[in-house]
Order: structure tokens, then sequence, then C-alpha cells
């Protein structure tokens, strides 16, 4: 301890505190002196410049203004950054692809591309249109900056009057910005957004630019965008011809073209035909004497054989057409795709009818649903509860977090990783940092042991944290990569499903357990032909097989383990007659997002139920409407009972007895199994060789009554050889060659293969 009050020299000293304490003191007296020298040399500098009476007060004024207006500056800098960030150059692109989408029986369900029309100028559409555009939706443009303050106004008075939203403030500005820029959500981030990149639209563009833009863009009902567009599917006509009747028509669409469409709602839209005319006359933009006219002589349509279109499914299968055809330089295009017509309408019909029946006291307003087959063909997709009202697709785009929907991953991993269904663990809450898990009912577990079937058929949130710690959370992201589903982050509540998936990634996840292991991405396109009806893709002959992703035994397992949640856990509700069904509920926090995903040997399908703008619901879970919804659109979409079975699970006693009856007809009635074989191309019925040589007789006899060469002699039988014959010629046909029989026809017949009979 000397060392500290001493030092070393030639003898011990005492070190000399008070002198250095005396030093400290006389440093600081005379620092202080200089900063009081140097304060008053300044105040007395400044003094020179002290202004009083009215130029005080200005300077004051202009002082506050400044700090007021530089801090102002910083906070709507921090409000427009993320406006700003939405800003994409890519998406004022209209596109260069023209797409005609069939089924699979190749008959048209609809177009894009084509129906996405601005080839007409401004200067060319007629003054009726614009005008009855204006009227109708914002009477300022040509005055306003972005935002119609009055119109905002005047509409926020009105709603209030009506204790309901009746009247829209946005501006055409505003309107653009969402609609190219924007999902549909209500919310203040949203506004906000939208109010700032309708500034930034005012900046780039002139009125006119924008004008045109929205003429262009806006969603007219029928799968049509744009005025030009709409004018051809309603009128049959370009917009350079129209009435002011049909030009009142279109622009009474921008607010609502489902419901105010006419081939779905003709009063609707008469109603708001008149609407639009009584605009115009309230705008000045002419007067009642000029639109009684067109209020005697109401506008004529088009009869449209096939009013209800998959628009869902036909953005979707656009998006991934301009996928396949990037690169390949063709544009003008004819799809195949996977849908089934009958299923999308059943999909539709179940989704809707749950928001409407539940969704209103529920606090439910919006939902999804992905219908897949086991391979990952698409054959039905619901992106909400209204196309016409907002084209978002919440199937493809909106990431939702899945809630306890995620554990199966993690399960699935946890059986790859040495555990088995029938491993016990125990319920109690794992640490990951200070955070801890807390199961449904709100405790940290009861303590007691249980298998992993009985964990994850009860929704346990603790098993499946600590099943995710113990294993490695590394190793869930690295299963969730291998089945194709990208994005997922490591958080400690990951395996709560705490992050985005959107349904239709979630519902291709969930096809990689129906599929036995093998990994499903999910498609809607089987073949694309191009103008000349040459086929330039073919999922068959371009894409590669599935690769096997996860073990056949894991699967199996973790499929009972899945039927057991809808057999006696949280997923009763999904339960149907004829087939066992293997699935998982999830809910988020606050009841935001509710889901149930699950399959059959033949389909898998995912429903999400929410709000778009993440406001709670009341109470939904995932064993409630969306079970519910699962279950009535599976309950239909299974028209027949002949598929395979969940992989390990043995079949359906239904599905044994149907499967004993198909058989027992067959045997029954062979001649019709023969017939039917026969027309699914399995085999090939050939004529007898006394059928052939009576037709090559009478074939001979009218030759030479037209005086014609006989024909040649007639063939030999030779069955035999024929299958070597077909499978030489698909080796050796080039890819033109072979077409499917689905192949658009343009007016130069489809090469045949030969016969192995020549024709006559």
């Amino acid at each position: 301890m000397s060392d500290w009050f001493s030092k070393q020299g030639g003898r011990d000293k005492l070190i000399n505190w008070l002198g250095i304490d005396s030093k400290i003191d006389a440093t600081l007296a005379e620092s202080g002196a200089r900063i009081r020298n140097v304060w008053n040399s300044t105040t007395s500098f400044f003094a020179r410049f002290r202004l009083r009476g009215w130029k005080r007060a200005c300077n004051e004024l202009a002082s506050e203004m400044f700090s007021l207006g530089l801090g102002g500056f910083f906070i709507l800098y921090a409000a427009a950054l993320p406006a700003l960030l939405e800003f994409d150059e890519e998406k004022f692109r209209t596109g260069q692809f023209s797409v005609k989408f069939l089924d699979s029986e190749g008959n048209e369900i609809g177009r894009r591309g084509i129906l996405h029309n601005d080839a007409v100028p401004l200067e060319e559409i007629p003054d009726h249109v614009i005008k009855a555009t204006l009227a109708t939706e914002d009477r300022r443009f040509f005055e306003h900056f972005g935002l119609d303050v009055f119109g905002t106004m005047r509409a926020l008075i009105e709603n209030l009057r009506a204790n309901n939203v009746v009247q829209g403030g946005s501006s055409i500005t505003q309107q653009l910005a969402k609609n190219i820029f924007l999902s549909p959500e209500r919310s203040l981030k949203r506004k906000i957004k939208e109010l700032f990149l309708a500034f930034l639209l005012e900046s780039r563009f002139t009125k006119r630019e924008i004008l045109k833009m929205y003429l262009d863009r806006a969603y007219m009902g029928g799968g049509a965008f744009g005025v030009e567009a709409a004018a051809q599917f309603y009128f049959g006509k370009s917009v350079r011809d129209l009435s002011l009747a049909e030009a009142a028509v279109l622009a009474g669409l921008y607010k609502a073209p489902t419901k105010y469409a006419p081939h779905l709602n003709l009063p609707s839209s008469r109603a708001r035909t008149n609407e639009v005319l009584s605009n115009l006359v309230e705008a000045g933009f002419y007067t009642a004497a000029q639109v009684h006219e067109a209020r005697l002589h109401p506008a004529k349509f088009i009869e449209h054989g096939n009013t209800e279109s998959p628009d869902w499914f036909l953005d979707w299968a656009f998006e991934e057409v301009q996928r396949i055809a990037r690169g390949k330089y063709q544009y003008v295009l004819t799809a195949r795709t996977t849908i089934d017509l009958e299923m999308q309408a059943k999909a539709e019909q179940a989704l809707i009818t749950t928001l409407r029946k539940s969704g209103r006291y529920k606090r439910a307003r919006s939902g999804a649903l992905v219908a897949l087959e086991v391979d990952g063909a698409l054959k039905a997709m619901v992106g909400g509860p209204d196309y016409g009202e907002s084209q978002f697709n919440r199937a493809s785009h909106a990431l939702r977090q899945p809630g306890s929907s995620f554990k199966p991953y993690v399960y699935a991993t946890a059986l790859e990783n040495g555990y088995t269904s029938m491993s016990r663990v125990r319920d109690v809450s794992p640490r990951c940092g200070r955070w801890s898990p807390k199961n449904y009912s709100g405790s940290r577990g009861s303590g007691r042991r249980l298998t992993l079937t009985e964990a994850l058929s009860r929704s346990l949130n603790t098993v499946a944290v600590f099943l995710s710690l113990n294993v490695g959370r590394e190793k869930v992201i690295a299963l969730m990569n291998r089945i194709g589903v990208k994005g997922v982050r490591k958080t400690c509540s990951r395996a709560l499903g705490d992050g985005g998936l959107t349904p239709l990634a979630h519902t291709g996840g969930y096809a990689t357990f129906a599929n036995n292991g093998k990994m499903v991405r999910p498609y809607a396109i089987v073949e694309l032909f191009n103008a000349h009806g040459e086929l330039v893709y073919s999922r068959e002959r371009d894409e590669p097989p599935a690769p096997q992703v996860i073990k056949p035994k894991v699967v199996h397992q973790l499929n009972q383990m899945l039927h057991s949640v809808v057999t006696s856990g949280t997923g009763r509700r999904a339960q149907l007659p004829f087939t066992h069904v293997a699935g998982k509920t999830g809910t988020s926090s606050s009841y935001r997002d509710a889901w149930f995903m699950g399959y059959t040997g033949k389909l898998v399908t995912g429903v999400w139920i929410g709000n778009d703008d993440f406001r709670p619901t009341g109470g939904v879970t995932g064993g409630s409407l969306p079970a519910q919804t699962w279950q009535a659109f599976m309950s239909v979409a299974h028209t027949s009972m002949d598929f395979p079975p969940i992989p390990g699970l043995r079949p359906h006693p239904v599905q044994v007895a149907e499967r004993q009856r198909l058989a027992q007809m067959r045997l029954d009635n062979p001649l019709d199994a023969a017939e039917k074989k026969a027309a699914s191309g399995k085999t090939k019925r050939t004529l007898s060789k006394q059928s052939r040589d009576v037709l090559f007789n009478i074939e001979t006899t009218m030759r030479k009554a037209a005086g014609l060469p006989p024909p040649d002699p007639a063939p030999q039988d030779t069955p035999e050889s024929e299958p070597n014959q077909r499978s030489d010629r698909k080796r050796t046909g080039t890819p033109s060659d072979r077409r499917s029989k689905h192949a658009p026809s343009t007016g130069t017949p489809v090469r045949q293969a030969a016969t192995a009979t020549p024709a006559p």
C-alpha cells in the first residue's frame, strides 16, 4: 500500500497531494475566468444588434418559424421515407405480354395483358368521358397539388352525418398511387404513404399524364383495366366512340366495379349511371337538358356468356407466365392451366359465406383460400372477399403470421433428429434469453410428461419452443428452405409462427407432407403456346422431377400426428365423413390471424381469416371459422371417393367400400370397362380383318365409279408393332410435333403423327 503514497528515488518521499490539489484549483479558476471573458466579449458584440419593438417581435417570430420548420422537415422526412421506398419505376410499365388462358379441357377462361389497353392517347378520349370521370371522382383535379383539401373535408362531414362511409375523399392522384404502389389495407400508415406518393407523382408528372395513367390503370370489372379495355368489354367499341350515357356507365365503375358492373347487377348500374349524370350537372360541366337525353336512352351492353372469371387465379397465373416466358422473346401466348372452375366457384362460395355469416360479429372482414393437388397443381385460389373492391391478392402476396400452424415444421425437424411420435417430453416453459412461452390457457406448462402426438394435438406452445431450441432453430430453418418456404428468420418465438408467410407458400409447405416428402412448388401453368401454336413450355418436359426432401418414414409419423389434431385436438371441426384428414390450426397473437391448414390424399387446402389493417378479430381461432370454411369447401370439392390415402394412414372405410364397389362394377360390366379404358387411350381397338376387307372392297368400287386409281392393298394385322412405332415417333419427334391436344387453333392444322395403316 505504500506504493500509493510514495515514489521510488534516491530515497522514499511522500507525494505532495496538497500541491496537486492547489494546481487543479488554479487551473479550474483560470479556465472559468477565460470562459467568462469570452462570454462577456460575445454578449457585448451581439448587444450592438439588439432589436426593440416590432423588429424584435418579427425576429422572434422568424426564429420560432425556423425552429418549427426545421423540426417539421425532419418529421415529414421520417413519415415520407416509407412512401419513398414504395416508389418503383418498374410498376409504371403495363407489361409486354398478352396471354389467353385455357382450363384443363382447352376452354378459354380469361385473358390478361390484352385487357390492359393504353393505346388511345388522351387527346382522342372524348371530352364527356373525361368530364364524367372528373365530376364523379375529383372535380378539382386540375386545381389541387395531389390532395383535395376541400373534397376531403366535405367527405368527412358527410360521413359524420351519415355515421358511415358514404363518400370518399381521395383525389385521383391518391387513387393512382394506391393502385400502382400500395396494398388495399385500410390503415393510417397506408393513407400516409398514399398522400406522400401522391405528392411525388404530382412533382414527377403533369396533370394530363396523371389523368392518362389513371384512365389506363383503374380496374373496371370483367377483368378489364382502363377505359379502352372496358369500352371494348362492355360495349364492343373503342372509347373514342362512346356516347354520354356509355361514358357515365364507365365513370360509375371506379368506386366499386363488381357492385356496379352492368353484366353482374344491371339495376345498380342504372342507378349509379344516373348519379354520375347528376354529378355532371352539379359540377357545372353539363346542363340538366344536356344529360336528359342520356337518361331517356341508357347504354346497351354486350352479352357475356360466362360472367364469372377466376380473377385471383388469373392474376397469379399471369405472374407465373411472365416468369416462365422471361428471356424467350415470346409475348403473345396461350396458356393451358390447372384450374378447376367448379372447385373455384365452391372455394369462393365457402369463404364468402363464412365472412358474410360470421365475419361481421367476429370482426373478421377478410380472408384467403388456396387449394392444391398434392403435386402442387393450383385448383382454386380466392385472394379476398371481393375482387372488384380490391385486386390485392391476399392468397399470394399477403404476409401474415401463421401462429401454431407453423408447428408441424418444428415437429418434422424433431422427427428427423431422433424423436418419434411417441417420444415423451415435459410440458414446461423453456427460456430463450429473457423470454419464455405461455400456452393458450395462459399457463407456463403443467409439468407433466406427454407424447409428441398429444402435445401437437393440444397445440402446446411450451413443447414446440422446447423442441426448436433442443434440436436447433437452424435445423428448422434448413428444413423450411428444403421444402421451398423462404424468408424464415431465427427468433426465440419462431416455433410459434411469429414471422410472415403467404397462404400460397404455407399451403405449398403442407403439400410436401401430403406428397410423401417430395418437394412441392405450387404451379398454375401446364403448357405455353406462342402465336403460331408452337409449344414453348411444357411443365412435363421442362421441369425437373420433384426431389425427396423429407424421408417418407418421417412424413408418415407426422401425418399420423396431424391426423390426431383433427380427430381429438384443436381441429375437430375440419373432419370429413368420407376420408381421413390431417391438418393444423393456427392463431396469432391478439387474434389477428386465424388459419386452418389441412389435406386429404387428393387436395391440400389452406384458409386464412383476418383483417387487412391487422386489427384483432373478435376472438377468431384457427379451429373456428377457418376450420369451418375448410370443411365446407373440402366436403364438396371431392366429387369422387376414388383417390389414394394420406401417406402413413390407412384408407378410410368409405373409400375402401367405394373401391370395392368400383371393382365389382368392372367385373360385372367388362365391356363398359374395356370401352372406358379404350377411350382413355390405354388400349387401341382395331377392326377385324373381315371388316377391313369389306371396307376395302367398298372403297375400290367407289374409286372405280369415280374414275380414280384403285387404293393401296389392305395392310396386314400388325398390332404388336404399333407400340414400338409410337415409341419411336415419340423419341424422334421434334418439340413442335409433340403438341398437346389442347394446342390453340392458329389456322394451320397441327401435324398429326403417321398411323400404322396408310390412308387409301
